[in-house]
Parts: C-alpha cells; sequence; structure tokens
C-alpha cells in the first residue's frame, strides 16, 4: 500500500505543478505560449488576449485533473490489491495523449484567435 501513496504523491505533485501553469496564464495579463522555448504571441496579433489565457489557462487546469484522477485510480486498486502493470495503460493513455490532445487544441486556438 505504501507504493500506491508514494505513487499518489508524485501524481500530486506533477497535477500540482501543471495546474499551477493554468492558474498562472488565466491571470496573465499579457499574452502567454504553450511550447517551451516559443516565444508566446504579441497582444497585437491575437483577436482577444483575455480570452486566448484562459482557454489556455483552463486546458492546463484539466490536464492537471486527469493526472490527478489517474492518482486517485492508482490508490483505490491499490486499497482493493487490484494493481498491476495494466493499470500503467491507461494512466499512460491519458498522460502521454493528453499532451497530444493539449497540442492540437492549441492549434485550434492558434486558428481562433491569431490575426
Amino acid at each position: 500500500m505504501a507504493e500506491y501513496i508514494i505513487s499518489f504523491a508524485i501524481f500530486g505533485l506533477t497535477a500540482f505543478i501543471m495546474a499551477g501553469i493554468g492558474i498562472s496564464q488565466l491571470k496573465s495579463s499579457k499574452p502567454v505560449g504553450f511550447y517551451t522555448g516559443v516565444k508566446p504571441p504579441e497582444a497585437k496579433q491575437l483577436r482577444d488576449v483575455k480570452a486566448w489565457n484562459r482557454k489556455h489557462g483552463i486546458m492546463w487546469v484539466v490536464y492537471g485533473g486527469a493526472i490527478m484522477g489517474c492518482g486517485l485510480v492508482n490508490v483505490i486498486a491499490g486499497a482493493l490489491e487490484r494493481g498491476n502493470v495494466l493499470l500503467m495503460i491507461p494512466e499512460l493513455a491519458v498522460i502521454i495523449g493528453g499532451v497530444f490532445v493539449m497540442m492540437r487544441y492549441h492549434a485550434r486556438l492558434e486558428r481562433l484567435y491569431r490575426l
């Protein structure tokens, strides 16, 4: 059971970081970026900076929530003594698949808000 609690702590820390990114983007008055190392667009290049930041922030908060959900499932499976390697498949699908969903959503936001 201890390994599931440690796992939950790791999932929780990761989720906290992702949600923190989202909250900082929600509060930002300057346009935010998505990809690491890529300069965010300038305010004059966007139709609505506030909506751009809000949608990116919500995206990161939801991703953090999905990661936290994986951690909860992991702990529940451990408590029920049902934890096994097959549990990793949906967790990896959420974590890795979530990145691809976020990339696609960012591309959609680019089409909607870029001038």
